[in-house]
């Protein structure tokens, strides 16, 4: 035990608190995982297409049923507005409210003038709709998911138009 009288060794004093080089390090570090979280959180153009596609896909058969249940033939088609650039769509033939009228991203493009008859009948055409991202940027190519039915079996999103088979 250190006593005051001259002469009695003191301990060492233990450093306390972090040296500047220690806290620059730290944040340096936080900074490139907070800069890497959020570029993993961004939303590329090719998961909203996706998203967009199953969404859509999930609404033709929600018209389909619709139609069947009231009897009368239910069209989906696309619009396109000159005074607004995003693209929307409208279910023809549906009782208010209906169902949704606009894609989730943006940059979700249909061939404009497409349109998909969902008719009472259970039994329906082969129905197809493209799927594709606007151009927004040169480099990045814009790709194509396409929503099909071969008339019997539900929608569904898929890379080419042509049916899988059962």
């Amino acid at each position: 035990m250190p006593t005051s009288a001259a002469g009695s060794k003191r301990p060492l004093a233990l450093p306390q608190g972090f040296t500047l080089l220690e806290l620059l390090v730290v944040v340096a570090l936080i900074a490139v995982a907070t800069a890497g979280v959020s570029l993993s959180l961004r939303d590329s153009a090719q998961s909203a297409l996706q998203r967009d596609a199953e969404r859509l896909a999930v609404l033709l058969e929600t018209g389909r049923a619709q139609a069947r249940a009231n009897g009368l033939p239910v069209v989906w088609r696309t619009q396109d507005n000159s005074a607004n650039p995003v693209q929307s769509f409208v279910f023809e033939g549906l009782p208010p409210p209906g169902l949704p009228k606009n894609w989730l991203a943006d940059t979700t493009r249909a061939r404009a003038g497409s349109a998909i008859t969902l008719g009472p009948e259970p039994l329906i055409e082969p129905q197809a709709v493209a799927l594709s991202t606007a151009h927004s940027a040169p480099q990045s190519p814009g790709q194509t998911l396409w929503v099909v039915t071969d008339g019997l079996r539900p929608f569904k999103v898929q890379n080419t138009r042509e049916q899988a088979p059962p």
